[in-house]
């Protein structure tokens, strides 16, 4: 922790799909809100969850994902991303995978971090990477102006895609992560800073086991007012079920040839565990390795489980 005592940038973020220069062009509002996960941690859960208490309305005006610019991804015009944030008058929502110490840190802005289990989101990323297309290969390397190597092919070696990814990082600050960035990394910073007033923690785990009361909470959080006989509605709206079902809608059409079945291939299953009978007990004792190495242990069980068992970060 710095001085201050708030967040700064110290690092900087490049790679085939980051780069965390391009926050330069953010012009904050006072109710802008920020929603952080390192990647496949429920991005796309949150971003509908606040688009619906925004809204109060299961219709938007633009997908989900199109609503909620990620400054970060480097393929992007960033000319364009200005034009989206500066033209929309509703209240604003940004999707970000940046950790804390390369992102801008307001006083005035809203910032949700959202984690999930390594190891589920392990799982979740091998369905991500393995459902690229042709197109996503050709944004992310293509597009001038990479930093460093290019994104690797998928190739379906589950031993091997593990051995990297929980072994070796993209950026040399990083413990595992390899060929994103760290999962891990990630959730310390802003763990770091969970006591500050604007930034909430919300957990995959704790949405799938009590959707409606998660909603209620990161509606408190934001100052949203919703009317109890809405709230059936909003729910059932952010279900992975309905989400699934209207996944093209959520993330558009462009995004969408991104992922071999669209957008219902992005939005995949939703649950927790898969890795059970795919990664054997010394790929999980690695896994605790590194994670005992890297994190204080309230964050471990954080991470692992979620604030329900772990108990809530604001009273960590």
């Amino acid at each position: 922790m710095n001085q201050t005592g708030l967040p700064e940038v110290t690092r900087t973020y490049q790679n085939h799909t980051l780069d965390s220069t391009r926050w330069s062009i953010y012009d904050p509002r006072d109710d802008d809100i920020i929603i952080s996960t390192s990647y496949k941690a429920g991005t796309t859960w949150t971003q509908m969850i606040v688009a619906l208490l925004i809204f109060q309305d299961t219709h938007f005006p633009k997908p989900v994902m199109e609503m909620a610019p990620w400054i970060g991804f480097r393929p992007l015009p960033l000319e364009e991303v200005k034009a989206t944030l500066d033209g929309q008058s509703h209240r604003r929502f940004i999707k970000s995978h940046l950790a804390l110490d390369g992102i801008p840190y307001f006083k005035q802005v809203k910032y949700i971090c959202v984690g999930r289990g390594p190891l589920d989101v392990f799982m979740s990323l091998l369905n991500h990477w393995g459902a690229f297309t042709e197109q996503a290969y050709a944004m992310l390397n293509d597009t001038p102006g990479r930093v460093g190597d290019p994104m690797p092919r998928y190739d379906g070696d589950i031993p091997k895609i593990w051995d990297e990814w929980i072994n070796r990082g993209w950026f040399e600050w990083e413990p595992e992560g390899y060929p994103y960035w760290s999962h891990m990394h990630h959730a310390r910073t802003w763990w770091e800073f969970r006591n500050l007033p604007n930034i909430l923690h919300v957990h995959y785990s704790d949405m799938k086991a009590d959707l409606e009361g998660q909603m209620k909470r990161i509606a408190t959080y934001l100052d949203i007012d919703v009317a109890p006989e809405k709230w059936p509605m909003l729910v059932e709206a952010a279900t992975f079920d309905s989400m699934k079902q209207n996944a093209d809608e959520i993330m558009g059409e462009q995004l969408s040839l991104l992922f071999e079945g669209g957008g219902k291939r992005f939005i995949n299953q939703g649950t927790n565990e898969r890795w059970r009978g795919v990664l054997t007990a010394d790929d999980i004792k690695r896994y605790e390795e590194v994670r005992d190495k890297e994190m204080e242990p309230a964050l471990a069980r954080w991470l692992d489980s979620g604030a329900l068992i772990a108990g809530d970060p604001k009273d960590s």
